[in-house]
């Protein structure tokens, strides 16, 4: 089906929304949605850009262009031609006039997401590679890009160096327990939990250094803050203490923040999320505060446990900023934390915390950087000696104080955008239960 006349600009919706009254445009997209009142055939157009109304009206726009309108299915790729014209009416105030019409892909019927469907958080999942098309979700994707954009920004522009670590690893980051094992040519090694380990044998060649890649956990974990596969974006510097890593931290979330509430307005009002502004320094609590407040709530855990989720989610819902929780027991922590001179059982680690009741986004710790007290800790926490030679090796020579964090792209995605599940942050997200599409 096609109809031809006159000759028009190609664009996209976001830049003929800046453009002329009377400017004629050419647009291609997809049918969002359409509907007829009296005289007046509308098409809803997506082009991943942006939404913009087209209009077609008995008496200007012909008989043909309007018989496709009417008759073109729900998510079908189309081309317009016509005449751009104020409606404050319309979505975003401007509308097409159309005057050309072709159907490129025609979408079968019916499309499957509608308003029974949409109600089944599972039927959506199960059709994430269609469900992806809808507003909402194409809102928190493109807020995801902007702010791994921003980030990549920020560290740039601190002179930092981009790495990329191996995602085939054969040592264990954050414990046995959550990885996922593999055969590798009759070995058996593991898919990546951090990048850390690299990035502290690049900071002796490139100083500061930052990666943004896959990491994997084997976490049987149904909460709606865990996935098994997610973006971390990790950096390590040479020479920082964990005070100097608390304040890199708190300098690239809030420069991430408002960029991309700035940036990305529209789509937050489109998901009805008001961001409050962010301010540092953050605010810091220590461990021990988080254990005495949980335990006044009826919360319990000994002294030397992580802090469980439910304590983390109360203290959470006490902030409006984001805050630090600091002074971590080591039997908290992994093996490769540094401890306090003055308490051993204390590391120089924290948690980033996002306010809300949204949790960890992020930790972050001093690394030991000394090459005996690194082995007696790897010795007294039974680990593999073999597996951990070459991470010693770099305390040979000249490995200087150092420090870094790891923080989840999805998890400060969930809490910028309000969401209740972590899974919507994640275009085609990984849990224990879905591996499809």
């Amino acid at each position: 089906m096609h109809v031809q006349s006159g000759a028009a600009v190609r664009t996209t919706v976001d830049e003929c929304l800046s453009m002329q009254d009377g400017s004629m445009v050419e647009l291609r997209g997809w049918v969002a949605n359409k509907s007829d009142i009296g005289s007046l055939t509308f098409i809803l157009l997506r082009d991943g850009s942006n939404y913009i109304q087209l209009v077609g009206k008995k008496g200007v726009s012909s008989d043909d262009v309007i018989s496709i309108m009417k008759e073109v299915s729900i998510e079908s790729a189309v081309l317009a031609r016509g005449t751009l014209r104020s409606d404050a009416r319309a979505l975003n105030g401007k509308e097409v006039l159309v005057k050309d019409i072709e159907v490129i892909a025609r979408a079968e019927e019916p499309w499957p997401i509608n308003k029974s469907t949409v109600r089944s958080a599972s039927f959506l999942y199960d059709n994430r590679h269609l469900s992806i098309r809808g507003m909402k979700s194409s809102s928190i994707m493109k807020i995801r890009s902007e702010l791994i954009k921003a980030a990549f920004d920020f560290f740039y522009d601190h002179g930092f160096t981009f790495i990329t670590a191996p995602s085939i690893v054969g040592t264990a980051v954050e414990g046995g327990a959550t990885l996922f094992e593999l055969e590798y040519f009759g070995k058996k090694v593991y898919l990546t939990q951090s990048a850390q380990f690299y990035e502290e044998a690049a900071i002796c060649s490139f100083g500061k250094v930052f990666t943004m890649q896959p990491a994997f956990r084997a976490e049987k974990s149904k909460t709606p803050k865990h996935l098994t596969e997610f973006i971390m974006i990790e950096a390590e510097v040479a020479f920082n203490t964990q005070e100097d890593n608390m304040r890199l931290q708190e300098e690239l979330l809030t420069y991430i923040y408002n960029r991309v509430a700035e940036r990305r307005k529209r789509e937050f009002d489109i998901l009805g999320r008001r961001l409050k502004p962010v301010e540092k320094p953050f605010q810091r609590i220590k461990y021990d505060e988080v254990r005495d407040t949980a335990m006044k709530h009826g919360i319990n855990f000994e002294w030397g446990e992580d802090i469980p989720t439910e304590a983390e989610r109360l203290i959470s819902r006490m902030f409006e900023q984001p805050f630090f929780i600091t002074d971590y027991p080591l039997s908290a922590r992994s093996f490769y934390h540094m401890c306090r001179d003055d308490d051993p059982r204390i590391t120089l680690s924290s948690d980033l915390i996002a306010p809300e009741g949204f949790g960890e986004i992020a930790t972050g710790g001093q690394r030991i950087h000394d090459y005996n007290t690194l082995l007696e800790r790897i010795k007294s926490n039974n680990l593999p000696l073999e597996s951990f030679r070459w991470y010693l090796d770099l305390r040979r020579y000249g490995m200087p104080p150092h420090a870094g964090f790891g923080i989840g792209v999805e998890r400060v995605i969930r809490w910028l955008c309000n969401l209740k599940h972590i899974r919507a942050t994640s275009l085609f997200p990984r849990t224990i239960t879905r591996v499809y599409p």
